[in-house]
């Protein structure tokens, strides 16, 4: 195997580390992906929240353009910019989270990386790949060609 056809020494586990340690803070990795993806799904909700307190507006506009403009102003009071929690709009929602819960959760995840891995990112998955990939076809190299 050419050194070109192995795994980049950043994705492989400093000298010393066992392989349950390696799997055990690839969980923990893989655990806060999950939050990445969660958090993602929280802006995606921040932005269709924010989507549809606009077109409720440009449609109670309408309603009162057609002629009901009494019952366009009702709504508008009731639902337009209301909060989505107590005292909080989404954006809120949003910091409160990344403040808190991600902060912590990140910042965890990355010490643990630190003090196990020596920083090092995704070395079970490096490892998996060189367990799963077929060595020495193409489309299966170790890493990008330099």
């Amino acid at each position: 195997m050419t050194t070109e056809d192995r795994p980049d020494p950043a994705h492989r586990p400093p000298d010393g580390v066992s392989d349950a340690v390696v799997e055990a803070v690839g969980g923990v990795t893989a655990a806060f992906e999950v939050i990445e993806h969660a958090r993602g799904m929280l802006y995606a909700f921040h932005r269709l929240v924010g989507r549809a307190d606009a077109e409720l507006a440009d449609a109670l506009d309408r309603l009162a353009d057609a002629g009901h403009p009494d019952l366009a102003d009702e709504l508008r009071a009731e639902v337009v910019g209301r909060n989505v929690l107590e005292g909080r709009w989404t954006f809120q929602v949003v910091e409160d989270f990344d403040d808190g819960y991600y902060r912590t959760f990140a910042d965890a995840e990355r010490r643990l990386r630190d003090r196990l891995m020596d920083g090092r990112r995704h070395v079970y998955e490096s490892e998996l790949k060189e367990r799963n990939r077929t060595h020495g076809r193409p489309g299966h190299e170790a890493r990008p060609a330099s």
